[in-house]
């Protein structure tokens, strides 16, 4: 066997936690989850050209929603949080909280002006 084969095709070897690991099939998940991460893109770009008939506030919900989706891919896959210990999901448990929050706050808020002040 040339250098090249063992190169391109290694091996599943165990890693510092004592897992295995198996190059090939990591490469292959980023594929997939780069591609849903383009059909999510897409989707949300694709709602925003979405005729007049349907509300503004439907399609922002509907593409925050994907977002929420895109962001679980992003941080639970390529940064590796999905596999990670107690404290980290303490954590991103208090940011999603603290953010559900600020957004329930705006959505409160959106309608109160200062007097004297008009919305163009």
């Amino acid at each position: 066997m040339s250098d090249t084969q063992k190169i391109s095709n290694p091996a599943p070897h165990k890693a510092d936690d004592g897992h295995t690991v198996d190059f090939n099939a990591y490469v292959r998940r980023c594929l997939y989850i780069f591609i849903a991460i383009l059909a999510a893109v897409s989707l949300m770009i694709w709602i925003s050209f979405l005729p007049a008939q349907y509300s503004w506030a439907f399609k922002a919900g509907f593409i925050l929603l994907v977002a929420a989706c895109n962001a679980f891919l992003v941080a639970g896959y390529l940064m590796h949080l999905i596999s990670e210990k107690k404290m980290i999901y303490t954590i991103l448990a208090f940011t999603v909280f603290f953010v559900i929050g600020l957004f329930g706050l705006t959505m409160w808020a959106m309608n109160n002006f200062p007097r004297g002040t008009t919305m163009h």
